[in-house]
Order: C-alpha cells, then sequence, then structure tokens
C-alpha cells in the first residue's frame, strides 16, 4: 500500500475517533474544544508525516507513536473523563430542573427549580460554610454550585441555564 494511501486512511481514522469522542460527551458540558482541536491537528500531522520518506525507522516509531496518543489515546481519555460523579450529579439536577420548569410552563428554569432539583437527589448548592468563608458562594444567582453531598466541600460543578439550556462545568 502506497504511503499516500496510508496517510488518507490514517487522517480519516483520526477524524472518526474526534468525531465520535466528541459526540459521545453530553452537549451540556464543556467539551473542552481547544484541547480536542489541537489534539486532532497533532494527529493530521503525524499521519501527513506519513506522506514524507519513511525510510529511517525512528521516524515510522515517532509516526506510529504519535498517531496512537494523539488520534487514539488523547480522544478517548478525554471523553473518559468527561463526566465524573459531581459531573453527573449536575446533569441530573439540570435534567430535573429543566423538567420541573416545563411542567410549571416556564420559559427559564429558576434557581428556586435547581434547589429544589438537588435536595430532591441528595445534593445541596453553593459552597459549605466553613471557619475559611463563612459566606455561601454559588447559590443565589447563575452559575451555582453543585455538590453532590452536602456534606462535602469539593468537588463540585457550576451549572447555568440560559432559559432551558444547561451548561455544566467542572468549577
Amino acid at each position: 500500500m502506497s504511503s499516500r494511501v496510508q496517510a488518507l486512511g490514517v487522517a480519516a481514522f483520526c477524524v472518526l475517533v474526534a468525531v465520535v469522542a466528541a459526540v459521545l460527551v453530553d452537549s451540556r458540558l464543556d467539551r473542552h474544544w481547544i484541547l480536542r482541536g489541537l489534539t486532532l491537528g497533532l494527529a493530521l500531522c503525524c499521519a501527513a508525516l506519513l506522506l514524507g520518506d519513511q525510510k529511517r525507522r525512528l521516524r515510522r516509531i515517532i509516526v506510529a507513536v504519535g498517531l496512537a496518543m494523539f488520534g487514539v489515546v488523547f480522544p478517548v481519555t478525554t471523553t473518559t473523563w468527561a463526566s465524573p460523579p459531581e459531573i453527573d450529579f449536575a446533569l441530573q439536577v439540570a435534567t430535573d430542573a429543566k423538567v420541573a420548569a416545563e411542567k410549571a410552563a416556564s420559559s427559564v428554569v429558576s434557581v428556586d427549580d435547581v434547589k429544589a432539583a438537588a435536595a430532591a437527589r441528595g445534593g445541596a448548592v453553593g459552597s459549605p460554610l466553613t471557619d475559611k468563608t463563612p459566606e455561601v458562594r454559588g447559590a443565589d444567582a447563575y452559575p451555582l454550585i453543585l455538590r453532590a453531598d452536602p456534606a462535602q466541600g469539593r468537588p463540585w460543578a457550576c451549572l447555568s441555564f440560559v432559559g432551558l439550556s444547561a451548561k455544566v462545568r467542572p468549577c
């Protein structure tokens, strides 16, 4: 098989892996588009190296490792790590709050909808009260801080709504 066909096949495979990995992540999450774009760019650069001279063994090894890392390993791991437990909790709360707002025939999700959904799931909204932070943050306005366990501080997730569209990110 010629190096042009190999390069085209590998480039198509890298693009396919990148697109599938991006689609598998919930749309309400920050998808790390910059990191995903850089990773795809590096994978395509490695695929472009296949077009060049392949006589040197070291160059073939570097291309193979680069394609494996940037074309498969990085996109798959960023997809797998995209939703830790606190993010999954925030996504569930966002869904519950949106359903509550739709039942109330509201065009926006209120902070009270989110607080009720978090409490129903056993979590809390806002940062915990401690000696170092005697003031609760993230409980009155978006972005809200969501904690899956009311007794625990971090880790937590930030949730914001624009109308009925939720955005969840680590904070």
